[in-house]
């Protein structure tokens, strides 16, 4: 399988570096697995993925820090690939992504490559060249959580799903955060070679096979900062009585439902029920970085007046118990 990994001036030349190593890492894995690891990988004939750093004018180039990035070769027609994946830059002096020429190359190659039906990938920034090239139009989508705002002005009609860590929509992959190249490399390789050889891939290299979303780590109430109303729908859910509705807070807003929702879709991309859990989801992570407060407490301060009912929505959101979760916050903390 032929996967080509995007070179452009700025590039994080770690991301494209690591991109390479971990389809090296399947290929020796898949020919010889560690010793007690049983597989039906073992034994592949020779390398099932074949990695080439493509660049516009197949130049080398700087990467953000001044170090030079080796290249393969440039983007054409003629290859056939079955995945090109984009990984994280750096931003520009305004703090965005940059739109040069040569982004604008690799949207378009991007775009005519996808029509032929290849998988294309996007990390961190490199998100923003699949948002250029139009892939990102009407299909679910996720960026770095700290370029949510910068990423809704610019391409208005991506389906932006905040906190994911990964989205896949008719063959556009988009992975967060500039470390999130291990998401993406090994959501391809579950795509093209089975979830069998990822899950020896993730172990090998001592990463979670499933990210974990960005929830995790972006300020609690960071998306509802972009815009008043949302501001106000925060406060009136972190001081509502267990039982909050959408009819509820629609009254509150002095908004009817149907305007609300269509408000939240446009500013968020949420239902009013998915923006109450998700508002009072932040405010269980808060209050479970407080110390002698006790789970059953955290679930009615959040407007949970089931605890089991909170414990399920928690982990549907976060991918974690509500106890693991103070774990990994206490062992941060220390």
């Amino acid at each position: 399988m032929q996967i080509a990994i995007v070179a452009l001036e700025g590039s994080l030349l770690s991301a494209i570096s690591g991109l390479a190593d971990m389809f090296w890492i399947c290929n020796q894995a898949s020919r010889n697995p560690p010793p007690g690891v049983v597989t039906a990988l073992a034994g592949s004939p020779g390398p099932l993925f074949h990695t080439r750093i493509v660049s516009a004018d197949a130049q080398p180039l700087r990467d953000t820090q001044g170090r030079w990035i080796p290249v393969d070769g440039a983007f054409d027609a003629e290859t056939a690939y079955d995945a090109i994946l984009i990984a994280g830059m750096a931003l520009g002096p305004d703090g965005q992504p940059p739109h040069s020429a040569a982004h604008a190359q690799a949207a378009r190659w991007l775009s005519s490559r996808h029509q032929t039906g290849v998988l294309i990938g996007g990390a961190c920034a490199g998100t923003f060249v699949l948002g250029q090239a139009g892939l990102l139009d009407r299909r679910r989508c996720t960026t770095t959580w700290w370029l949510h705002h910068v990423f809704k002005q610019r391409f208005p009609a991506a389906c932006h799903v905040w906190g994911s860590a990964l989205e896949e929509q008719d063959g556009i992959i988009t992975t967060g955060g500039p470390l999130s190249w291990v998401d993406l490399a090994l959501h391809v390789i579950r795509r093209l070679a089975g979830p069998e050889l990822a899950r020896l891939a993730a172990d090998i290299s001592v990463a979670d096979s499933l990210p974990l979303p960005q929830l995790l780590y972006a300020p609690r109430g960071f998306v509802n900062t972009a815009n008043p109303l949302l501001l106000q729908a925060e406060q009136i859910i972190r001081h509502a009585h267990p039982g909050m509705t959408a009819e509820a807070l629609a009254q509150a807003l002095h908004l009817s439902e149907r305007t609300l929702h269509r408000r939240l879709k446009q500013l968020t991309g949420e239902s009013p029920k998915a923006f109450i859990t998700r508002v009072r989801i932040e405010t269980a992570c808060v209050l479970l970085a407080t110390p002698g407060i006790s789970i059953k407490q955290v679930a009615g301060q959040c407007g949970y007046g089931d605890e089991t009912a909170f414990r399920r929505a928690f982990i549907q959101a976060m991918c974690l118990t509500p106890v693991d979760y103070r774990r990994r916050i206490q062992s941060h903390q220390q």
